[in-house]
């Protein structure tokens, strides 16, 4: 195993298996082939056309739309087609920054498609040997999805209504008992895209990532119940989990290797796919 298949494992996604979906002119998500039809039986929301499936024509603002799709949308929850809603909206948008086309309900963005945004930040300390020790969360055990798998320190999807760093300081408190002074002293270090299939539909997700550096003497402790413990660990140990077994969710796979890679944990001339792993941290 390699690093290389943990980013495969991330972009799996055959987009044959997806059908476009438009509204507002543009491509805004990509919905399972199979699971369309579930769409077009809510006619005043959607429907068919040549290149795929549209809004329909007659929802002229965010606002119609948000209304429209969110009623479709939960009559399909209701039916048992989407799972774990949160009454959390996320924004639609052609790319981070744009000004929203409407809004949809977190739990649903994977069944349309639809790109959704995160905040993701890796924690570490440094050893006064110079090496790197990493705190890694290992998810509660009764988490709707991925419970058990082990994540970065702190990690959260992007809501509508907050913006990237505000929502890191947010994740940070509830997630690891970080205060807002500590919490704000992280770095912004770049993005991540990818595109990965499940059964619920598509995530061509980007991720917004961040290094924090922490004192020695910090432990973090989770108080939103959704870790189940924090282990600190050397960073070469760390290296070998995500390279030797699947442990980690998929996009926190990727998120450690583009970590490890920007601490110059691996080099060119000890990865024979270094400049491929690389590219494929920003595949999405």
């Amino acid at each position: 195993m390699s690093f290389l298949d943990r980013i495969a494992a991330c972009n799996n996604a055959d987009m044959s298996d997806f059908a476009p979906l438009h509204g507002f002119g543009t491509r805004i998500g990509w919905v399972r082939r199979e699971r369309a039809g579930l769409l077009t039986q809510h006619a005043g929301a959607f429907q068919v056309t040549e290149a795929g499936l549209t809004l329909a024509p007659a929802l002229a603002s965010g606002a119609e739309a948000t209304e429209a799709v969110d009623r479709a949308l939960r009559e399909l929850a209701a039916q048992g087609h989407i799972a774990g809603w949160r009454e959390e909206p996320y924004r639609v948008a052609t790319r981070y920054g744009a000004p929203a086309l409407m809004v949809v309900e977190r739990a649903a963005a994977p069944f349309l498609g639809i790109r959704s945004w995160g905040v993701h930040m890796t924690g570490y300390v440094r050893r006064p040997d110079g090496g790197l020790d990493l705190w890694i969360a290992e998810r509660a055990h009764d988490k709707p999805t991925y419970p058990g798998e082990l994540d970065n320190m702190v990690a959260g999807g992007q809501p509508a209504t907050l913006g990237l760093f505000d929502n890191l300081v947010k994740e940070c408190a509830e997630e690891a008992a970080i205060p807002e002074t500590l919490a704000r002293a992280a770095r912004p270090v770049g993005t991540i895209g990818y595109r990965h299939a499940l059964a619920a539909g598509l995530k061509p997700d980007e991720m917004f990532c961040f290094d924090l550096e922490l004192p020695d003497d910090f432990t973090p402790e989770n108080t939103d119940g959704e870790v189940h413990a924090f282990f600190r660990l050397p960073a070469e140990e760390v290296m070998a989990m995500v390279r030797e077994s699947d442990r980690f969710k998929f996009n926190c796979a990727l998120v450690l290797i583009d970590f490890f890679i920007r601490h110059g944990l691996v080099a060119p001339d000890d990865e024979s796919d270094y400049a491929e792993i690389c590219r494929g941290l920003r595949s999405g």
